[in-house]
Formats: C-alpha cells, structure tokens, sequence
C-alpha cells in the first residue's frame, strides 16, 4: 500500500479544521482595550470576523490584526494579544515603548514612552476620527466606542464618493481643515475627507428629522415670512423663520473631526493606557506586603514576586528603599523574581521596599511596595 498520498493529505485535513472564526480550543480571545471597541472587522492569518460589545477578537498566538470600519482599513500588521491598545496599531509607536526610562524615584518606568507614543501624529489622527465616529460621539460615560452596523453601513455608501483617500499620516491641522498651497484654510465647502465622510453620516435615528437634507437657503428665501404684530401663525404653512431653524439644527448635527479636540485625544488614550496597566498589575502581588523586625535582626530577608494562579517570568526587576536609614536593598534577581534586603535602623523606624519588574511578555514595568518596620 502506498502510504505517501495520505500522508500528504492528513496535514492539509488538519489545517482545514484549524481555521476559520469559530474560536476553536487552541484559538486564543483577545480584546481591543480594556473598555472595548466594538463593531471594528478584524482579520487575521486564520480568523476573521467582528468585534463584539467588549471589543474581543479571536486568533492564534503569533499572528497579526488588520482592523478596518467597514470597508475603509485602519491599520495591518498588530500583533494580536490579549490586550491591544491604539499606541500597538502601529508600528512607530510600538517601536516607543520598549523605551523605558528613569524616573524621578531612581526606577525604570514605561509611562514617558507612552506620553511619547501619544504625541505621533498618525495615531491622534486615528483616534480623533474613531472618537467622531463613536455611536454617540463621547466617552464621558465609558470609554467603550461603539460603531453601530447602521453608521458602517452609511459609511460604506460614502466611501466611493470621496474625491480622495483619508490620509491619517497628514499633520492633524490638514486633517481637521483642508489647506492650501499657500497654507490658508479653506472655506466650509472644501472639506477633508474625514469630514466629508462624517457628513454623510447621520448618527440620529433613521426617521429623525436631523437626518433629512436641510432646507436650502433657496427654499427658505421663498417661504412666506413670519406673521407681524402678534398675528397668529396659519399651522398649515411653513414659515421661513422656521425653515431656517430647521437648516440650522440639521447643520449643527453634522459632525466634524474638529469636535474632537487634543485633551479628548489624551483624555482617551492617558486613561485606556492607565487601565490597562492597573489590570496587569493586580495579576502580581508580593509574597509579603508588612513586614515586622527586631531592631536587633541581622538577618538578610527575601521578598517574592508572585502572580494569580500562573508562574512569575521576568525579564527585568530592580528595587529602592524609600529609607536606606532603616532599609536596605541586598540584591535582586529577575530569574528567581526576588528581592533580597537587610533592616539597620532602630526601634521605631520604618522605610518601603519598592519592587520594580517588568514582565518578560511585555513592556510595562509595574511596582509592589513591602513596609518593613522595625520594632
């Protein structure tokens, strides 16, 4: 019997039963933020599909994200992960954050990194206009940003109308006001093609009147005008006063990328990068955190850095004494994730054994206070 053509045929079996977006066992869930991005298309080497209300994806380890709103491409080439944040959409701001630097204690930190990645222009770009397109255009109540199936599609219907491409790349006043060669702002007509998009969106219920095409200045000028001298108002004519308050709800309806403005930007991606570095933090505890000693104890103490229910692999630790008086940092080892210290102090002294590590599967570095007090 000839085994070499079943041979060859079992892999391909495999892979067919391997692929696909049914978030098989060996599939792995990730998340678009901590508070979620939801309706974004996602695609993958294996998986595609659309992210749920908390922004969750589906892929295998080692892949990466193309996300898209509806047919118009954000970003390729994410590494997928359990957490994705708008600073790893791309890969200028990916290549920031590995860049720790010391702080103002004496400890590594990744934060100036991320107040570095916040400041390119692609991404505040990226996230001022996702921010416009949000359902209701805020996150004052959460963070989560919803594009609903009734935008996408209207997006879909404008995207062919566009004269040209959005350009997130373009300095963010170009992207918010289309310029000139000479530098001026154009005049309302010539919009961008961000806020030529948004305009043919309406965000209001399909039946709502603030998604009609407003009165022209046309049809207001021909409508007859308002009554005078307290004269009552015939309820079967529309009047031009009335017409143009229609055209000037309509208008003010229309959103713009400009609505979103550089705190809203900060606001959003300080506090998504805050969250999700708190997260990670709570998954690591130290195996003390009060630590009571004799004035007279000579002994040299370890502290261990520990995780929920997972094993600890750190590429880097270090640690500082907040009172080398009373406290004093021995040693330390990201291989057995410790810290080793000494008290010499006396009785009624105390000091904080501050534990920075960074985790070998990522870029923060997260900190765990010890108290140590000597009796």
């Amino acid at each position: 019997m000839n085994l070499k053509p079943f041979l060859l045929l079992t892999p391909l079996l495999l892979l067919q039963g391997c692929g696909g977006g049914d978030g098989g066992d060996d599939t792995a869930t990730g998340q678009l933020t901590l508070s979620g991005m939801q309706g974004l298309s996602y695609q993958t080497q294996s998986q595609t599909g659309k992210t749920d209300a908390q922004g969750h994806f589906q892929y295998y380890a080692g892949e990466t994200l193309t996300l898209s709103v509806g047919d118009l491409q954000l970003v390729s080439g994410v590494p997928a992960d359990n957490v994705v944040t708008p600073l790893e959409f791309l890969s200028d701001t990916r290549a920031l954050l590995d860049n720790a630097t010391v702080d103002e204690l004496g400890l590594l930190s990744h934060r100036p990194a991320e107040q570095q990645a916040i400041e390119n222009t692609t991404l505040r770009n990226l996230t001022r206009f996702l921010l416009a397109l949000d359902e209701d255009g805020s996150t004052s109540d959460s963070n989560r940003l919803v594009f609903t199936d009734r935008v996408i599609s209207q997006l879909n219907a404008a995207l062919p109308t566009l004269d040209k491409p959005i350009d997130f790349t373009v300095p963010e006043s170009q992207f918010i006001n289309e310029v000139t060669e000479d530098g001026e702002t154009t005049d309302d007509a010539d919009l961008t093609p961000a806020n030529r998009l948004l305009k043919a969106i309406c965000f209001y219920p399909e039946d709502d009147e603030l998604c009609e095409d407003p009165p022209t200045q046309a049809e207001i000028d021909a409508a007859p005008e308002p009554p005078e001298n307290g004269t009552a108002r015939d309820p079967d004519v529309v009047y031009s006063d009335e017409l143009e308050s229609k055209r000037n709800r309509i208008l003010n309806a229309i959103r713009n990328v400009e609505d979103i403005d550089s705190d809203d930007i900060d606001e959003y991606l300080t506090s998504e990068l805050d969250s999700i570095t708190t997260d990670i933090a709570n998954e690591y505890y130290l195996s003390q955190v009060t630590q009571e000693l004799p004035a007279s104890d000579t002994a040299i103490h370890e502290v261990v850095v520990r995780r929920v229910g997972q094993k600890v692999s750190l590429a880097k630790i270090e640690a500082i004494s907040t009172n080398d008086n009373a406290l004093v940092v021995h040693s330390y080892s990201a291989q057995t994730h410790s810290v080793e210290y000494f008290i010499d102090g006396e009785t009624g002294d105390d000091g904080e054994l501050i534990v920075n590590f960074k985790p070998d599967d990522d870029y923060r570095w997260l900190r765990k206070p010890l108290r140590v007090i000597i009796q």
